[in-house]
């Protein structure tokens, strides 16, 4: 992936700005498949390579019909501290994310980076 890449995640997740963490983690739990489908416990392990690591988040997030949800709510929570699979992502990528994330965030009128 490439700060383009990035960027283009985080921009996505600006229409999630207005929404309150609570109202974004019902739908996260009630609606993610990781929590109804999977059996969490038996969850691969990230294994700290890149590509690897980010398969394994593709395919564990595949079809989740609230994707940028749990996306924005790890962002806002974890920050650059997430760790694991967390809106199809793997944690790195997601740090990534986070600092551009965190830039519009702070810079609403001007996001254009």
């Amino acid at each position: 992936m490439t700060p383009d890449d990035y960027a283009a995640i985080a921009k996505r997740l600006d229409r999630f700005a207005p929404v309150p963490d609570e109202v974004l983690a019902d739908i996260v739990t009630h609606e993610g498949l990781c929590f109804w489908v999977f059996d969490r416990d038996e969850m691969p392990d990230l294994s700290g390579e890149t590509e690897p690591d980010r398969e394994l988040a593709a395919w564990s997030c595949a079809g989740c019909p609230v994707v940028n949800s749990c996306l924005e709510l790890e962002l806002r929570v974890a920050g650059e501290h997430t760790v694991g699979v967390w809106g199809g992502l793997a944690d790195t990528d997601r740090r990534k994310v986070h600092r551009f994330w965190q830039w519009r965030r702070q810079h609403p009128q001007g996001g254009a980076r």
